[in-house]
């Protein structure tokens, strides 16, 4: 079945610089309206939470590998989780899932907290700091510095890639300058990469990026490419979820006093609250996939070759799913999207979660309250993120 092809006032997605109050409400309806909507730029976008999920478990008709339609995705593809569908997927995955063994990751639990400790004394019992300069950004950047074997004294420079990264606009996939923008904002990092993965060739370590270095993988060695754009992501999206997590919990605390009372009483419903905000404010507002053939979703006939932009947030949000979905109830227990589904389920989880129970645990435990500091804005990412920038708090100590 083919329908027609829904008409919008607007080319493309809403920004989130207003912290969601007109994304939101443009998503739910689009999923009432037009689940599947093409934007002007030829994106196909997905709103409902059972397409979106479908989008993103059938690696056989939803292909991770976006290269295909979009050239300038060549340049993060080798050695990227997040760009190779299976066979090869699995290959890469099973080389850093050791890393992220549950046993692996409970045991940086005593590191996690006294890093959340040594940031927050930091701070110099001030009653006022920003939080995402003072916490929710070096903590999860620290953790995966030192799994990877970076110094963490860099940590500004990864804050500066990242950055410019977020804020690069890619509103058009076809811009013909596309490739050239990716290598103006990327080149230090990549050069600084290459330079540790020539190292750890040189002079191993007992480190991730040695490990990865040294191993084999369908009986060859990984190529400096595939060794560094395999740790930008662990570096990237490793930090980017935790940073946004831990954000967006003080905000929904904040804007719900009477749960983070309830937390404050009762720290064995913190894990629960972190799923609730996972869902109710998903870090990752999308991801991308492109169709391997001709296929249909919500009625709409989609051609192969079409990039595909499923919304995470949205799904999470979806009243079908979800009853009452725009209200913040711990007490739910959701089966979120927040970290994918299927096979690119996000391989950092059960650390993004270790992080933020301990670091949750560790400001209840020092701060009988958290508010945001009133009078002074927030700052907000634009796309991709949805998260704070900026989060000032006023603390009182206990």
């Amino acid at each position: 079945m083919t329908v027609e092809l829904p008409t919008t006032s607007l080319l493309t997605p809403p920004t989130m610089e207003d912290g969601g109050r007109t994304l939101l409400p443009w998503l739910r309806e689009m999923r009432d309206e037009h689940p599947v909507w093409r934007d002007a730029y030829g994106i196909w976008h997905v709103f409902r939470y059972a397409d979106v999920a479908q989008v993103i478990s059938d690696a056989q008709v939803f292909s991770s590998n976006t290269v295909r339609v979009i050239p300038a995705a060549q340049r993060f593809s080798a050695g990227n989780l997040l760009q190779t569908d299976p066979p090869r997927h699995h290959t890469l995955r099973r080389l850093v899932g050791s890393a992220f063994s549950p046993k692996i990751v409970t045991g940086l639990a005593p590191r996690i907290a006294e890093v959340t400790h040594e940031l927050l004394d930091a701070t110099g019992g001030s009653g006022e700091f920003d939080l995402v300069p003072a916490l929710a950004y070096p903590l999860p950047v620290i953790v995966i510095a030192e799994l990877l074997g970076l110094p963490t004294s860099d940590r500004e420079l990864f804050r500066t890639w990242a950055d410019k990264l977020l804020d690069r606009e890619v509103a058009d996939p076809n811009d013909p300058e596309l490739t050239q923008k990716i290598d103006r904002v990327t080149a230090d990092m990549l050069a600084y990469l290459h330079e540790h993965c020539a190292d750890r060739r040189a002079h191993p370590r007992q480190d991730l990026i040695s490990r990865l270095a040294a191993v084999e993988a369908d009986g060859e060695r990984l190529s400096d490419e595939e060794v560094v754009n395999f740790s930008i992501v662990l570096l990237m999206a490793g930090h980017i979820t935790t940073t946004a997590l831990l954000g967006n919990t003080v905000l929904c605390l904040d804007e719900h006093p009477e749960v983070c009372a309830g937390l404050h009483a009762d720290r064995s419903l913190v894990p629960a609250a972190l799923e609730e905000v996972l869902r109710y404010r998903s870090s990752f507002t999308q991801v991308g996939r492109v169709t391997m053939t001709e296929t249909e979703l919500a009625g709409q006939a989609i051609p192969a070759d079409a990039f595909i932009s499923p919304w995470l947030l949205s799904a999470n949000r979806d009243e079908r799913e979800f009853p009452d979905p725009d209200r913040f109830d711990i007490h739910r227990n959701p089966h979120h999207l927040a970290f994918g589904h299927g096979i690119h389920f996000c391989i950092g989880q059960l650390l993004a979660r270790v992080e933020g129970r301990i670091a949750v645990g560790v400001l209840l435990d020092r701060y009988a309250q958290i508010r945001l500091t009133p009078g002074v804005p927030l700052r907000f990412f634009r796309r991709g993120i949805f998260a704070a920038r900026t989060i000032p708090v006023t603390v009182q100590h206990v």
